[in-house]
Order: C-alpha cells, then structure tokens, then sequence
C-alpha cells in the first residue's frame, strides 16, 4: 500500500536520523568515557579557594534555576488543563490528540529522571574529592564506592525542564512550521542554559546533561511517530489501480 503526503497529513521527518544520532551518540557516551572531558569543564569551573565559581549566585539560584522551572511547569500545567478542556468542550475537540501528546510527552520527559537518579546513583561534581567534596569517583557504568550518601546527579535533572520542550516543537511541526522552529529554538535555549547554569554551581557533569537532552529527544520524538505523525493513504483510484498490479504480477 503507497502513501503520500497530502492535505492534513504530516510533513515528512526523517525518523532513521532522527532516532539513530542519538541512540549512536548515547552508544559513544558508553564506550568512550566522557570523564577526561567532564573534569576538565568542571574544573574550569571551579576555583580550589572559593568553590564553583555560581554555587552562590542568586541569579542562577534563584532565576535560572527556580523562576524559570516553574516557567515550565505552568506549561505543562496549561497543557493538563487543555487537554481537559478537550474532552469537555466541543470546540477544543480538534486539540484533544495534540495536547495529549504534549501532556505525554512532558510528563515522560522529566518523570524518568528521579528514578533513573535513585538507581544509578551518581555523585555531583560538588560532592567529590576532587572538587572539595567527599565522595570518590565512579564512572557511569563503574561500581559505586561505599557512602552513607549515593549521588542523584544521572541524568541532569534542572536540564530536562528544558529540554522537555522538545515535545512544543513536535506538537506544532504540522500545523505551525515556522512557530515550531522557535519552539525547538527556545527548547535548546533554555535546555542549554540550565546545563551550564548548573554545571557553574558544581550540580552536574557536562554528559550528565547531554544524557538529558538525548532522552527527552527520544521520547518526543516516540511519542510523536505514535500519536501524531500521519501520513494520508492514497486515493481510491490509486489503490485499485496498484491492487491490480499486484494481483497481475502474481
């Protein structure tokens, strides 16, 4: 059976790149240690005397990193409320798929983060030895050395409230191009921004946050081949006519 795109159908999207860049770059991550270039970010960041150069900065505490989380979660609260308005009200019908997706897509993308730190247990930059801490280094795939205290640092979390905008550039792609391209601009921004607000403070590793970023691609990018990617089937006359070139060439 042919498809092709036409009126009300979604523009077309490269789902091989769009999945296999990140599922290689997430293979690379695992067989190329990042640590070497981790350390040498962090450490730039970090003054021996005085500590990570924006643990103290009110700016990046108080505004990069509580303002604008909350900024991103109003949206996703404003997504939960429409999409409630769309199974109440007839005129928001047509949103219903869309805002679904959105609420899915956000929820999913920030609510792996709190398990996936509670198992894999990796330590702050701040909380190591090297960076003034206590806690001693493991990679990612290492055994944790013995604490009274394992780490919740892997993914980084402040970076997926970001990067869970991934999902607003999805939601409009088809019906909104130009909107969308601003959509995944502002989602990189803001992804992008909370990294290195919070690598300055010592919060996270540099691969921490590219981990963030690579799966809350993925999950948007899944969620939207499931619910809202369409590809309109062929007219009738095309049909028959390729059914009959099948049952003749049998």
């Amino acid at each position: 059976m042919r498809f092709e795109l036409r009126p009300g159908a979604s523009r077309p999207f490269n789902f091989h790149l769009g999945f296999g860049l990140p599922l290689a770059l997430m293979l690379l991550l695992l067989l190329a240690d990042p640590t070497a270039l981790d350390f040498a970010i962090a450490h730039w960041a970090y003054d021996p005397q005085a500590g990570f150069i924006g643990r103290h900065s009110g700016f990046l505490e108080g505004i990069l990193h509580d303002r604008a989380k909350q900024a991103v979660i109003l949206i996703g609260l404003l997504a939960i409320v429409g999409f409630v308005l769309s199974l109440l009200v007839g005129r928001w019908r047509a949103w219903r798929r869309p805002l679904g997706y959105l609420v899915l897509a956000m929820g999913l993308s920030t609510g792996y983060v709190t398990p996936l730190k509670a198992l894999t247990g990796v330590h702050c930059p701040w909380s190591l030895s090297e960076f003034g801490g206590q806690e001693s280094y493991t990679p990612l795939l290492g055994s944790r050395a013995p604490t009274a205290k394992p780490g919740r640092c892997w993914p980084g979390g402040h970076a997926g409230a970001g990067f869970s905008l991934f999902a607003l550039f999805f939601v409009l792609r088809d019906r909104r191009p130009r909107l969308a391209k601003a959509a995944l601009a502002l989602a990189l921004a803001l992804g992008i921004s909370f990294s290195v607000g919070r690598m300055l403070q010592g919060a996270y590793f540099f691969s921490h946050n590219l981990w963030t970023a690579l799966f809350d691609w993925l999950i948007s990018l899944g969620c939207y081949r499931l619910l809202l990617y369409r590809l309109a089937p062929a007219p009738a006359g095309e049909l028959a006519a390729q059914s009959e070139a099948d049952l003749t060439s049998n």
